[in-house]
């Protein structure tokens, strides 16, 4: 039986997208690849009752991309376009240089950033995340396919965007795959709250994706460059070229608009919202939509974050300095960062922790005494923080092969639903009907596997696994 081939393409001008998709149908078994073109992509196979339902279900697959523009292409022709990246407009400092205490140098430019009492975690255009502790031990490295967009925490777990288009998990001591985004969609941010993904895009698109990789609303905004979002238990907040946009997570219909200068960043707190923007303010409005204050600063906003209780909030700017602000909206101090502008920041314990455009993650003394003394000349020696030889651990697809006694753990198996991979729970007292949100490349029809554990969403309805996964033989 001959293979079937379809390869399409969808590729827009100015920054647009630029992907491609293809469908092989080989007996009963039907392939897509996806990505964007001149890489190799993303693989997904099912495996159908017959031939006959395979090709009936690629059809489906192709008419779906040739409504959204894609058409029939050669591969091969359209040459890899780069990936869209925040514009460098960085200069030198003028001021002061901040008290930083020390400095890690990933090796090129970085925005993810993710620090709790525990570590701290640069992630870079390279894909290397590095973990180090609060002391700058380095402690491990990820290495991801392509460019960390951003690292963000939902309750217990850690999840990194990156510029191949997907979602990786990094709670384990393996990266693993979370979410499939769609190849349309050019990642500018993303934000997860209890399993629910909001992402923002290239051209100001914004998008709910459940924890099956299911669309719950696509939205467009009114503005591009999409460099803020953030998901609560009510709302995705969207921050674009045009304001910030705020939209309820279940229907996708619009809470409320501000205009404000472009949105670079965004940061929130449990009721409030922080947009920094490129006409050098920080905005800062209340979750119902109502405007609050502007903190200014002296060039374009890149990154802004606050201190937990919101007393103090932070500012970097394009020039390579960093603000601090009292809730009022009264500057207090502005320092140099002396390793370029940041691009991401994040406050936490009396310490302000940036990663900039050179790459460095750097941690700035925070409290009144050591800003008083930098604002006079008088700083600490940076420690510059080596990595030792280490091997990056990479995002994978196999798993450990365990007996069948599950000990302790918690029994998951992998079935075919309407021609996808779903899991669910079959160990006693959990609901049988209930998915489980489960790495979506390791996953085979009939195999089993043990978890350490698996709970409840707080919204109900679905079970996360949480821990290590082995499969059983």
């Amino acid at each position: 039986m001959a293979v079937e081939t379809t390869y399409l393409e969808l590729s827009e001008t100015d920054g647009g997208a630029h992907k491609f998709y293809e469908v092989i149908v080989d007996d009963t078994e039907m392939t897509i690849r996806y990505g964007r073109i001149g890489d190799a992509g993303a693989t997904t196979k099912t495996t159908f009752a017959d031939h006959d339902k395979a090709r009936a279900a690629a059809a489906k697959k192709i008419g779906e991309k040739v409504r959204k523009g894609y058409a029939p292409a050669v591969q091969g022709q359209r040459a890899k376009r780069a990936v869209s990246r925040r514009a460098i407009v960085s200069t030198r400092s003028t001021a002061k240089t901040a008290p930083v205490l020390w400095r890690y140098r990933s090796g090129t430019s970085a925005f993810g950033i993710f620090v709790d009492s525990k570590v701290c975690m640069v992630g870079n255009e390279a894909g290397v995340i590095t973990t180090l502790s609060h002391n700058a031990e380095v402690q491990q490295q990820f290495k991801l396919p392509d460019g960390v967009k951003c690292i963000v925490a939902d309750d217990a777990w850690l999840y990194a965007g990156c510029d191949d288009g997907n979602v990786y998990d990094l709670s384990g001591k393996v990266p693993r795959l979370a979410y499939r985004i769609a190849p349309d969609i050019d990642i500018y941010w993303l934000d997860i709250h209890d399993g629910i993904l909001g992402v923002s895009d290239a051209g100001g698109g914004v998008a709910a994706i459940d924890h099956e990789d299911e669309f719950l609303w696509r939205r467009k905004s009114a503005g591009s460059s999409g460099w803020m979002v953030r998901c609560d238990a009510d709302a995705v907040h969207h921050g674009h070229s045009g304001g910030v946009t705020s939209y309820d997570w279940r229907t996708g219909e619009q809470r409320w608009h501000q205009k404000t200068g472009a949105v670079l960043f965004g940061w929130q707190e449990s009721t409030t919202l922080y947009a920094g923007t490129a006409t050098r303010e920080v905005v800062e409005f209340g979750k119902d939509g109502s405007a609050r204050r502007t903190y200014r600063a002296d060039a374009a906003v890149f990154s802004c974050a606050t201190s937990p209780d919101g007393q103090y909030v932070f500012a970097g700017d394009n020039s390579s300095s960093v603000y601090c602000f009292d809730s009022s909206g009264n500057r207090l101090w502005k320092l140099g960062t002396g390793c370029g502008s940041a691009y991401s920041m994040q406050y936490h314990d009396e310490r302000l922790y940036i990663v900039t455009t050179d790459g460095s993650l750097a941690c700035i003394d925070a409290t009144e005494a050591a800003i008083r003394a930098a604002e006079q000349g008088t700083v600490p020696e940076v420690v510059d923080v080596k990595a030792p030889r280490m091997e990056a651990v990479a995002a994978s697809t196999t798993v450990e092969i365990v007996t069948a006694d599950a000990g302790d753990g918690i029994i998951l198996e992998c079935y075919e639903d309407g021609g996808r991979l779903r899991v669910r729970v079959v160990s006693e007292g959990y609901q049988r009907s209930w998915q489980v949100q489960f790495p979506k490349n390791i996953r085979e029809s009939g195999a089993r596997y043990v978890v350490s554990e698996v709970r409840e969403s707080a919204r109900g309805g679905f079970y996360r696994a949480f821990g290590e996964i082995r499969r059983l033989a």
